[in-house]
Formats: C-alpha cells, structure tokens, sequence
C-alpha cells in the first residue's frame, strides 16, 4: 500500500537525530563473551569443513584426525590457503573469525585484522593534484598493512586449540616444501598481475620463476614461506613479528620504499571483541562487529526486514524489500563505521530495532527509493577477492573464519626471503574521504588511516543458531560478501541444506552506485520485470563470490559440509 507520511521528510529527520547513545569504544583486549551463549548439550561425533581449496580442506581434516579440535583444524586450513590460494589470503595479510566452544557456549570473535603503520601519511595516497593515487593505495609495500593472521593464528592456538601450533601448522609446512600443482584461478591471478609482480626480484622470483606464470601440472614448491611457518611454529607470533622474520619484514619493505618499522611488527596485538548477535524469525545470528562493517549491516538490514512477513510475498515484493533495506544498511556503512579502538560509533542506534522501525517507514511498498535521496555519492564495481572457510567439529566447536589480503594477490610485493605476500589493506582506509576504494565503498572520518589503526572491513564470518539447525557462513567478494551472507542466512531459514544455500543466487545493493547488480538466473522475467516497474535499475553481472557453508541438523545430527558450485564443488568434506 502507499504509505501516508512524508517519507523524505522522515528520514531525514531520523538521520538528524542519529547522535544517540555512543558504544563504548574502549579496547577489547580481554576474551569477551556474547551474551546469552548458545549451549548445545548435544554433540555430532564426526567432523565438517567446507574451504576454497582441496588442499586446504585435507589439512584440517589431517589436524582433526590427530586429535586437533575446529580451531586447530582452522590453522590448518587457513596456513594452507596462505600456500595454495595466495590470490585471495595469506599470512602477509589478516582475518575476521567467529568463534563457538562447545564446552560453555561461549561465541567470540577474533579480530586479526591489519593495522596502519605509524608512519601512515595520507599525502602517500594523492597525486599532486589531490585525487587518489591508485598505484600506492594497491602496489607495493606502502600499500600494506602490519599483517594480523600470523598472530591470529598463534593466538587460536594458545587460547583455543588442543595441538601445539606447530602440529597445527604442519601439513601446510609439508605442502609447501614438496610442492603442489597451482589451480587455474591461482595462474589466472598471477597472469592478471604479472606487470605488477614483475616490479619487485623477490616476487617475481617466487611468482615467475622462468619469467611467466606457472601452468597447469607445474609442481610449484614454497621453501621460504615453509621456513616462516616453521617459526612462527616454533616461536609463536614472536617468531613473525620479530626476530629473523621481523627483520627481513622490514628491511625488504623499507628497501622498496614503505614505511614500517620494527616496533610496528612488536606492537601489533590480536583484539576480542564481542560478536553482534541478532534474533530474526526464531534464529540467533552471530556475526561481525567492528571493524567489520558486515555485520552490523547484516543485523540493520535482518532488524528492517523483521517488520515484514516475507512469507506471504511474491518474489517480486520480498525481493524489493531486501533490496530498499540493503541500501539504508550500506548508506548507514559509509557513514558511521570505522576501528572501534579508535572511533565512536552510535551502535546502539545502528543494531536497535526502534531505529530499523524507522527506516522501515521510508520503504515504500512498490517504489525503489532513489538513492539520490539519501546523501549522494559515487561507486565503481565491487570486487572478489577473499577467501571464507567453515568448521564444525565431532564436539560441536564451529569455526567461521573469512581472511583476505584484499585485492588479487594482495599488494604483489613479496618480502625477499620470507615468501610472505603482503597485502594491500591500506586501500581500505578513506584514504580520501568520499572517495570510493577498489571495491566501491565510501568512508568517512571514522575510517580515515591513523598509526595503529584497523582498516574497515566487509568481511562477515557468521554462524546462525536455530532450534533444530545450526549453519557457518561467509564468503568473500569484496563488498558484496555481506549481502551474500545475508542471502546465505535467509536461505538457512528457509530450510536450504549446505549446497543450497552455497549456490543460492545472489543480488546485490550497496547504496552507490544505484543499481541492484542480478546473478544471471536470479530473477525470473516476470519477477525482472516487476522490479524494473518499481524502479530498480538491474545490472547483470557474472557470478560472484565462493561461499562455503556446514550446516548441522541437530534433529538427526547429521553434518554437512558445501562448497561454492560457481567455482568447484566437492572442496566441503564431512569426516
């Protein structure tokens, strides 16, 4: 139906009145629990992972099997990924983790995201005539944040897990010293960034070692990364961020033209951070805070949505919901979000169902909203370039971990004989604010780079607790992985098994640029069509994202392990 009230003139005035209470921003560096822990008493008695990688996924189920729990299991996986899939994570780079420990119930998230370096200085990030500077935001070593996966791996270890890192870290070690063969998205990646690569000796050495890319059954072996985790194994974090490695960390950054220092590496420390947990149709959500933006999107969006049976609607209609709350949740994202140790952000507003009831009333039925309405801006397409693995183990611990090294292979500098890729984070910053990134995300102030602090990030590792289901769920894809998992978790709840919700087609909104970019086969014509009339502009796009998804059915106690079908299916392996 047409709404009767003024729904320009509501919004801005609820967007006025948005200096509601503030959330605390103190640090959080001591383990901190969600409220309500979700006790399982139960137990599945075998094991799922659902990884990018076969490899990857062989690794956790090696650590499994030698009495390793699921965070045990997930430094496996995740150091193996750092081997085998460089194109999209590393330990030159960072994750995002939510964790469950079967034993009290206790949900946690770990942020091993990256930080700036405290020599951080915007004017690196401008052309002289104060547009950004593309190439220093993307390439090379002043494009890299302090890395955070090593520590984060050391600290699931100490904290988390039943092995010692080192076993742990062990069949990723094995793998990169006798060799694998690369997989067509691996020699695709570096193809695509061989003019970059080709920059630096040591990574066109580890990259092109005969001056082009490796082929398809070429044995590619990883003796220097082999030796950093080999370490780092012996030494935890000590053995990354000081030491032999630290040294050769910075000595090859700051040869190249970076900015760090020795006590950037010594300084870096892991946060625990209470999830964000959000109640929708019966299910418990537990997800991402800051400095992840995905979760609070996906709790703003989910809360928007709670005031509608989406049930009782056709595709057309739920569709256009969905879509008008994805882009107050993304609108709300550019605006607010940024490190939590650095910045305050009304989060009580943002999560509280009050404010959702009132954006809900700018939602007109059968009209889009012109973002235009909402404080303008400029976007260009997201991007794909993460990686997401899922764990539950026999005990029922469930590991939903996403890591990235930001764009395609990272920043391509490779720290001379570390084999560590670096990444490319401090493209997350608002290095000029309102300016979009490589993804298409704006920021403002409240993520613009100072030393220290964390990059916002869309990373949105979940897990979703039911009373007769639980699901892990993440994906990368730039921006678009939190509106993947928000589809990802509707799918859940509509009764979708693992592969189901895996190859659920997508749709995608993120505020800027106005348009709902449409997986081919999303829509049918007539439903198209029905949005066209409402005044959607659709943009198809090809298939975007790798999710990968276990789900536990706790009326049978069966698991279920699925990987992406747009890349290659069979890589979820129930054991």
């Amino acid at each position: 139906m047409k709404h009767p009230l003024n729904w320009r003139v509501t919004l801005l005035a609820l967007l006025v009145s948005s200096s509601a209470a503030f959330a605390d921003s103190r640090p959080a560096t001591a383990p901190a629990a969600a409220t309500a822990p979700h006790v399982i008493t139960q137990r599945p008695g075998h094991a799922g992972i659902a990884s990018a990688n076969f490899h990857a996924t062989d690794a956790g189920l090696e650590v499994l099997a030698k009495g390793g729990n699921a965070f045990d299991a997930a430094i496996a996986v995740a150091s193996t990924l750092s081997i085998v899939e460089p194109e999209s994570s590393g330990i030159g780079g960072g994750f995002m983790a939510v964790l469950h420990r079967a034993s009290d119930g206790k949900d946690v998230f770990i942020d091993a995201r990256e930080t700036a370096p405290a020599a951080v200085n915007t004017k690196d990030y401008l052309n002289k005539d104060g547009t950004p500077n593309r190439d220093t935001a993307l390439n090379g070593p002043l494009s890299a944040g302090i890395p955070g996966e090593p520590a984060g791996l050391a600290w699931l270890s100490k904290h988390y897990g039943k092995l010692p890192l080192k076993d742990a870290l062990t069949p990723a070690i094995r793998l990169a010293r006798e060799g694998f063969q690369p997989d067509g998205r691996l020699i695709n990646a570096i193809t695509e960034r061989q003019d970059d690569i080709k920059r630096w000796p040591a990574s066109t050495a580890k990259y092109l070692p005969e001056g082009k890319p490796p082929v398809a059954g070429q044995v590619w072996r990883d003796p220097d990364q082999a030796r950093t985790l080999e370490i780092l194994g012996e030494q935890g974090a000590d053995g990354f961020y000081r030491g032999e490695v630290g040294k050769k960390l910075v000595d090859a950054v700051r040869a190249a033209g970076g900015n760090w220092t020795a006590k950037d590496l010594e300084s870096y420390q892991i946060k625990e951070r209470t999830p964000i947990t959000v109640d929708y149709r019966g299910y418990r959500v537990v997800t991402a805070p800051p400095a992840s933006s995905g979760g609070v999107a996906v709790a703003e969006i989910l809360n928007i949505l709670s005031g509608y049976d989406l049930t009782k609607l056709d595709d057309a209609h739920r569709t256009h919901l969905v879509i008008e709350a994805m882009r107050r949740a993304f609108r709300d994202h550019n605006d607010y979000l940024g490190d939590p140790d650095f910045v305050k952000m009304p989060l009580d507003m943002l999560l509280s169902p009050y404010y959702a009831a009132g954006l809900r009333m700018t939602i007109l039925a059968d009209k889009a909203t012109p973002s235009s309405m909402l404080p303008a801006s400029i976007a260009v397409d997201p991007g794909m370039h993460t990686t997401h693995f899922s764990v539950i183990d026999k005990g029922g611990n469930i590991a939903s971990i996403t890591l990235t090294v930001n764009y395609t292979m990272g920043s391509t500098f490779v720290a001379a004989g570390t084999g560590v890729l670096l990444n490319d984070e401090m493209d997350d910053f608002a290095l000029v604010p309102n300016k979009p990134n490589v993804y298409g995300l704006l920021g403002s102030a409240a993520n613009a780079p100072e030393p220290g602090k964390r990059m916002l990030s869309s990373m949105t590792p979940s897990i979703v607790f039911g009373a007769d289901r639980v699901g892990v769920i993440g994906s990368p894809g730039g921006s678009t992985i939190i509106t993947q998992v928000l589809e990802g978790i509707l799918a859940f709840m509509d009764g979708k098994d693992a592969q189901g919700v895996a190859a659920q087609k997508r749709f995608h909104h993120q505020y800027m640029p106005d348009r709902v970019d449409v997986e081919p086969g999303a829509f049918d014509p007539a439903t198209a069509d029905a949005l066209t009339r409402m005044g959607h502009t659709l943009k198809e796009r090809s298939p975007w994202g790798y999710m990968n998804v276990v789900t536990w059915d706790l009326k049978t106690n069966k698991l279920d392990a699925a990987s992406d079908p747009r890349r290659e299916s069979g890589l979820g392996k129930v054991q």
